[in-house]
């Protein structure tokens, strides 16, 4: 089914009038959002009493982080067809209601087995959440102003709610309880899964009913918890570690068992359409690049504030305040300002190019280096760089795509930057890990007293922490190139969107009429 033909989405009924509520249906749609991306990272500060208190071991704290990311990143793209086939808003709602749910046996917790099975349940709810919530705004949004608002305000939460979820969970943790991390997720689910099922209206037309691709959903969710779980491994165990290299190996049996599938199946998972048009993949591609080098970041100043310099959970939360306002700036101001004037590629490469010139600052990072001086400007460049490439990016990810297709296609950019976030922290922390153990070597054997070899420690860290952020500056700067060089969209129009696949194909060198192409996120 093409779009051509369909009215537009985001009208209501038959009419052709658009839905006034749809403004108040993107506050309930960037709540759940700001509740899943803050989860990514809430967990990770109350990590160290939750293990004290359910006497958890140090070789399985990991599973915390690890259930989540397994059950999350493996079944998106299922996520994503059942919203295609249930319809977006049903699926939306009962992934807030089951995230809400898991979150309660989260902060109920017991013992380590409840607490990773929480988790994992909240991976599975936030994998039929997050695509149903983009898929959305996505069908909703086709007036080319709206759309750049609507995503502006979604790309800030997108981009900035890891750092929210570093401030919320100081706050709890330090003042409250590590329950009240996973119990904080209750209200918001409430809130926003009530004023979904009365606000939202979800336009007509569009639901995928084919039979459900099984061998695709097997194929897909076991590579990639296999590409996930073995880039956790790999930052546990190292890379040659004998489990480490059979997940990579099975997981690339897998997937390309999974597109073989996929292009002969009648009613594919995962469309090849979808991933192999050259916009999408510029967009799959580049932000995903992005994340790596995010992730990075986020571990390593957190550590850096608080194992070097001595910062509280809250005061740490605190620190990331100017990323976050800087994504806020870049993603709602210039990114929508700008969104509708030039090609959405130069908003995402000059954006990843602030953001590595930023990173490029914290490579000059040293023990007493002042957040004033060095922090504060590289954390600004860091967030006006990465909310101007996002928004225009997650935009661009999802415009024009079959109404069909929009929930997988949704699904893929969350896959991209599931995987890519799973990269960053075992490519990064093993970059990290490498240059401290040199540094060390190199340098404790001048160190005499007890005090001159924690120096020496100290010193080894934040070494490492600057090897890594160069690797992250290298990735920024590819990220830049693919944006550049495969997002070859013209500037999107300010009327209704009534692209697809073969109107992208005509984006490239018309800046005035032409809308911009199909990409999913």
């Amino acid at each position: 089914m093409s779009e051509t033909g369909l009215k537009a989405p985001g009208v209501s009924g038959v009419s052709g009038v658009p839905d006034p509520g749809r403004w108040k249906a993107l506050v309930f749609i960037a709540l759940a959002q700001l509740m899943v991306v803050l989860d990514a990272t809430i967990v990770n500060i109350a990590l160290p009493s939750a293990q004290q208190d359910l006497g958890i071991s140090d070789g399985n704290r990991q599973w915390v982080v690890t259930a989540y990311a397994l059950a999350f990143g493996g079944l998106l793209l299922f996520g994503g067809r059942i919203a295609d086939l249930w319809g977006r808003k049903r699926a939306f709602v009962i992934g807030l209601a089951g995230f809400a749910l898991a979150s309660a046996l989260g902060g109920a917790a017991t013992n380590e087995a409840m607490m990773f099975g929480a988790r994992a349940l909240q991976g599975v709810f936030g994998a039929l959440l997050a695509p149903a919530a983009l898929s959305l705004l996505a069908v909703m949004f086709t007036d080319g102003k709206e759309r750049a608002k609507a995503f502006g305000i979604y790309g800030a939460i997108a981009g900035g709610g890891g750092a929210v979820g570093l401030i919320l969970g100081g706050f709890l943790t330090e003042y409250l309880d590590w329950r009240w991390t996973f119990f904080v997720n209750i209200p918001f689910a409430i809130v926003a899964a009530a004023g979904a099922w009365f606000v939202i209206r979800e336009p007509e037309g569009g639901r995928n009913r084919s039979p459900l691709d099984i061998p695709g959903v097997i194929l897909s969710t076991l590579g990639l918890v296999a590409l996930v779980y073995g880039f956790t491994r790999a930052e546990s165990d190292g890379w040659s570690d004998g489990m480490t290299v059979t997940m990579f190996v099975a997981s690339a049996v897998l997937l390309l068992a999974f597109v073989l599938v996929e292009s002969r199946v009648k009613a594919p998972l995962l469309p090849l359409r979808v991933v192999t048009e050259r916009n999408r993949g510029g967009v799959y591609l580049s932000l995903g690049l992005a994340i790596i080098a995010m992730f990075g970041l986020f571990l390593f100043l957190t550590y850096y504030l608080q194992v070097v310099k001595g910062y509280s959970p809250v005061k740490t939360g605190f620190a990331f305040l100017p990323m976050i306002a800087g994504m806020i700036t870049g993603s709602t101001q210039i990114g929508t300002r700008l969104m509708t004037r030039v090609a959405p590629r130069l908003l995402m490469g000059p954006g990843f190019l602030v953001a590595a010139l930023g990173m490029l600052l914290l490579t000059q990072m040293e023990i007493d280096s002042s957040y004033t001086a060095l922090l504060l400007p590289a954390m600004l460049l860091l967030g006006l760089g990465m909310g101007t490439a996002f928004m225009p990016a997650m935009s661009l990810a999802t415009l024009g795509v079959e109404p069909r297709d929009s929930g997988v296609a949704s699904a893929m950019v969350n896959t991209s930057q599931q995987v890519g976030g799973a990269i960053g922290t075992a490519l990064l922390n093993t970059i990290a890990a490498s240059a401290t153990t040199s540094y060390v070597a190199d340098h404790i054997g001048s160190a005499t007293s007890g005090s001159q070899q924690q120096l020496v420690q100290l010193e080894g860290m934040v070494n490492g922490y600057t090897s890594a952020i160069w690797a992250a500056v290298a990735i920024l700067v590819v990220a830049a190139v693919v944006a550049l060089t495969l997002v070859n969209a013209g500037r999107p129009g300010g009327g209704t969107v009534a692209g697809s696949d073969e109107a992208a194909g005509r984006a490239d060198g018309d800046a005035t009429e032409t809308q911009v192409p199909v990409v999913a996120h």
